[in-house]
């Protein structure tokens, strides 16, 4: 037992020198490291991505909002421009309506020239009118002098009076016009008056609004290229990152082929190992128990017998069924050995399976061996793997039951069962059942 142990040893210590293989958890912890960080980064990119949506819409408003201050300008302007247009209209008017009123005083002053011209006669007129009206003419029959002097009123009256009565005719007109055209020019000039303060007050306010449109355009213009700015800074720094993560995921699928390739050699290593230990617990002729677990023995245990295949696990039976092991075609009184260590728990006939013999190799497995012609164990005891157990008889009674054909060669029939259950046998043999096996 020392000796077994100290080979055990031994088989499972590296040799000196040899490289130590990778470490499948440090690379698979590393590759998740590089994943973390890769994620964060990912992250990241789509935030700076949707930081570049927004600002794209927000420059997008900016741009919108100086077309519409440009346009809002165009408009402020045209509408200043009509102002001015309307001012100097105003102007205009003015001065012509100066200009008549200049033209009427002038031809008032003239009227009131002829007047004080006339102001001697008219005086006359006057005065003699008053005389009449103080001393009515006199009677036909008067003195003589009295006759003369009312001829002489007469004469000169009518002389006077109709050209008088003319010219005042033409001065009230003439009067009368020029006061209506001097409270036509007073009324206009209020209107006017007013009208030109309202322009300039209208033409100060399309000023300023011109002036603050020009500075919020000027303002969102600034905007928009600092926006510009920052959208090329923030694309700059997306196309790192994706080179970034990029650069990544190669290097997480490095490591995840490195992590998987260093897990197949630790796999392959421990198998390997695995295997020798099995190889050596088989080679242990002292022991009085397994040294391996049954499900721990996958492809280490030797076919029981010397033969060929005849039917494998799950094919159809025959009978509408299907197979729950494998049959074997044999020698005639081939030996039959142990697949594996277990305790015989039944030995001897079955219906018309022959000789029956069930190993209990621990865990919940039991194995199966039917049609034999004879057992050389005994109830309860310990065999090991390759240890002699039955022998094949010349022909196989059983061959109608195990495989339905009639009498021939010796069939083996082997089941494996797991907690009641048959299981497929292949995966614990060392050589594939396909071919050919002679002992």
């Amino acid at each position: 037992m020392a000796t077994l142990a100290l080979a055990l040893l031994l088989a499972g210590a590296p040799a000196a020198g040899q490289p130590q293989p990778a470490d499948p958890e440090a690379l698979a912890r590393e590759a998740m490291q590089k994943l973390v960080e890769k994620q964060a980064r990912e992250a990241e990119l789509k935030t700076i991505e949707e930081r570049l949506a927004g600002n794209a819409e927000a420059r997008a408003k900016l741009e919108a909002e100086i077309a519409a201050i440009r346009a809002d300008r165009a408009a402020l302007n045209k509408a200043l421009l009509d102002t001015t247009a309307r001012a100097q209209g105003a102007e205009q008017r003015i001065s012509a309506l100066e200009q008549r009123l200049s033209l009427l005083q002038s031809s008032e002053t003239a009227i009131r020239r002829s007047l004080e011209g006339r102001r001697g006669l008219i005086a006359e007129v006057l005065a003699a009118l008053q005389r009449i009206g103080r001393r009515p003419p006199p009677a036909v029959l008067v003195r003589p002098e009295d006759i003369l002097e009312a001829v002489r009123a007469s004469m000169l009256l009518g002389a006077v009076v109709p050209d008088l009565r003319q010219e005042i005719e033409v001065l009230g007109t003439d009067l009368g016009e020029l006061v209506r055209l001097r409270e036509s020019i007073g009324t206009e000039r209020k209107a006017l008056s007013g009208e030109l303060e309202q322009l300039a007050g209208e033409r100060q306010r399309i000023a300023s609004l011109v002036e603050a449109r020009r500075q919020r355009e000027a303002s969102a213009t600034r905007d928009a290229e600092a926006q510009r700015g920052q959208d090329g800074e923030l694309a700059a720094k997306a196309r790192s990152l994706r080179d970034f993560v990029e650069r990544m995921e190669k290097e997480i699928s490095t490591a995840n082929r490195a992590a998987e390739a260093a897990r197949q050699a630790l796999e392959a290593e421990t198998r390997e190992q695995r295997q020798r230990m099995a190889a050596l617990a088989f080679k242990d002729p002292a022991r009085l128990a397994p040294k391996i677990a049954f499900a721990e023995a996958r492809g280490l245990l030797p076919l029981p017998v010397a033969g060929s295949q005849l039917r494998g696990f799950g094919e159809s039976d025959g009978a509408g069924g299907t197979t729950r092991g494998i049959s074997l075609e044999t020698r005639p009184g081939a030996l039959v050995s142990a697949p594996s260590d277990a305790w015989v728990v039944y030995a001897g006939p079955f219906r018309s399976f022959g000789q029956l013999l069930i190993l209990n190799a621990g865990g919940g497995y039991y194995l199966l061996l039917a049609g034999m012609q004879r057992i050389d164990v005994a109830l309860n005891q310990f065999v090991l793997a390759g240890e002699p157990v039955a022998v094949m008889g010349e022909t196989s009674e059983a061959a109608a039951t195990i495989v339905g054909s009639g009498a021939g060669l010796p069939v083996l029939y082997i089941e494996f069962r797991k907690d009641g259950v048959s299981v497929d046998p292949a995966p614990w043999w060392t050589k594939p059942l396909g071919e050919k096996v002679r002992g």
